[in-house]
């Protein structure tokens, strides 16, 4: 069993919880297909199921803030003559999803940018090379158009969706049926899960195994394997006696596990799904009602249990969330789409903090949507690692830190003639305003009104200057005696005082 000694990890108090029903996609017809993938897949738009259908293979695409019930007539993705067994979103286009199913062919589609409004069965392009059902479809993590399908026919096909060719067929080197496939960080290489209870690690350009494990779990039940970030290996399967395991191991040296841990006893096959960011990974048991998280560190035991959430329905699917759709404003760190008989639950995994501030340490850089290679550049033999972007441009401060804008008024964009001569009256009158409260004597305010806005005309203007010429209390400013800065600014465009506006006659009475 896993050591429960206290451990320094910002992860150990992370909790994982379930939304309100109100924020759930109900009554869905999740497929009752014998395989064991995911059935669903999640991207930071759409959420993708594989549901019952008649007639052939069907999942449904649901924009991601369409909760709540969905009609029986809402329109699915339809092309496929058997039931679909697998799909995959590409992490380089959120609007486009393959799927693979038992009519033995790999179809790609591109949905419509605010999701299906009728049903859709004429896929962008159809891959045929299999022999048998297709159940692993995966996407190349750094190259674009690359897809990945391996099927019941024992062999693995990578496609150049661009093209519609099948590019790279291995063949011969798994004598029984694929488990599961995954790339590793940069797309370089692959490992597989085979039912002969072997792992490979395969170098698909060169078509070669550079580096092989028997009998990895010596369980008969399926097993997974995938790639860490650090280039070791991960794999869940079962022990002799049925326990499930979960083992580490450096594909530089695959003779002995780095470790091993055993669980519990149960018939459930473990799905995982790793962050590269975080290096925690999460074990997803089909027909379980629980996901328990462990975190993977370079020291022993290497492998470190932090928690485990648990709810009351079993689990018949789960889609996982990359790292570029989680709402970084309230510590989220995982979202899982967990899939039951008739209904996608959303499960959010938050680490606890008390500051609203952007957590680095949480969200360093991750991949982004950008590819790093061109399909013929990958075929040709180049690498390249993940393009990262960061997570903080999608951070937006909470309420209490919320930093508002405030816009120009649009009435001051739009100068008329009125406004122009506005603008020069206020000149004059500060020109007015700066002589009086100064003491200087000005001996007929009219003809310095006249001299200083000849060059200016309009009724509205003389009618202004005409009112402060008349104004008596202006006028009694001018004396000698008056105190410096005893005359109250005239601030309305008429030039007038403070103390009252034009009269019927537009003439101001003070």
């Amino acid at each position: 069993m896993f050591s429960r000694v206290v451990r320094q990890s910002k992860f150990r108090h992370v909790f994982g919880q379930a939304v309100k029903n109100d924020q759930c996609y109900d009554d869905i017809r999740v497929s009752r297909v014998t395989w064991d993938s995911a059935f669903c897949a999640v991207n930071p738009k759409f959420v993708a199921i594989i549901i019952e259908a008649s007639g052939g293979g069907a999942f449904l695409v649901l924009p991601l803030h369409k909760t709540g019930r969905i009609d029986k007539s809402y329109p699915t993705v339809c092309g496929h003559t058997g039931p679909v067994l697998d799909i995959d979103w590409c992490p380089h286009n959120d609007q486009v999803i393959a799927s693979g199913s038992e009519d033995c062919t790999v179809m790609v589609w591109q949905i419509p940018e605010n999701g299906l409004v009728t049903s859709m069965s004429e896929p962008v392009v159809i891959l045929e090379g299999h022999s048998k059902r297709v159940g692993i479809i995966t996407w190349h993590p750094t190259a674009r158009n690359i897809l990945l399908s391996a099927g019941c026919d024992n062999q693995i096909i990578i496609w150049n969706v661009g093209t519609g060719e099948a590019m790279i067929n291995l063949e011969d080197m798994h004598p029984d049926v694929i488990y599961n496939v995954c790339w590793n960080r940069n797309g370089s290489l692959i490992c597989t899960a085979c039912k002969d209870k072997s792992i490979r690690v395969i170098d698909p350009r060169k078509q070669e195994i550079v580096g092989e494990k028997e009998k990895a779990h010596e369980g008969a039940r399926p097993m997974r394997a995938i790639f860490l970030n650090d280039g070791n290996i991960l794999t869940t399967g079962f022990s002799r006696m049925s326990e499930r395991q979960l083992a580490l191991w450096n594909t530089q040296n695959l003779e002995e596990p780095m470790t091993v841990n055993e669980m519990d006893t149960s018939n459930g096959v473990l799905l995982p799904f790793y962050d590269p960011d975080t290096n925690v990974v999460y074990l997803c048991g089909k027909g379980d009602s629980s996901i328990r998280y462990f975190e993977i560190t370079d020291e022993a035991p290497y492998v470190h249990f932090l928690n485990t959430f648990a709810s009351k329905e079993p689990q018949r699917g789960m889609g996982y969330m990359p790292k570029r759709g989680l709402d970084v404003n309230k510590c989220e760190i995982a979202r899982f789409y967990k899939l039951h008989e008739r209904k996608c639950e959303p499960i959010v995994m938050t680490v606890p903090r008390k500051s609203d501030l952007f957590q680095d340490d949480l969200y360093p850089d991750t991949a982004g949507p950008d590819p790093a290679l061109e399909a013929e550049e990958w075929f040709e033999g180049k690498n390249g690692d993940p393009i990262l972007i960061s997570l903080k441009n999608g951070y937006v401060p909470g309420k209490n830190r919320e930093f508002k804008v405030v816009k120009k008024n649009a009435l001051d964009n739009k100068v008329t003639k009125n406004s122009e001569n506005s603008s020069s009256s206020n000149n004059i009158r500060f020109f007015i305003f700066f002589f009086i409260s100064h003491g200087r004597l000005l001996p007929n305010l009219d003809d310095v009104v006249c001299k200083c806005y000849s060059s200016h005309s309009g009724p509205q203007s003389e009618r202004s200057f005409a009112a402060l010429g008349s104004c008596s209390w202006a006028s009694s400013c001018t004396s000698p005696t008056t105190q410096p800065g005893s005359l109250p600014m005239c601030l309305c465009a008429g030039l007038l005082c403070n103390h009252s506006p034009l009269d019927s006659s537009g003439v101001e009475r003070c």
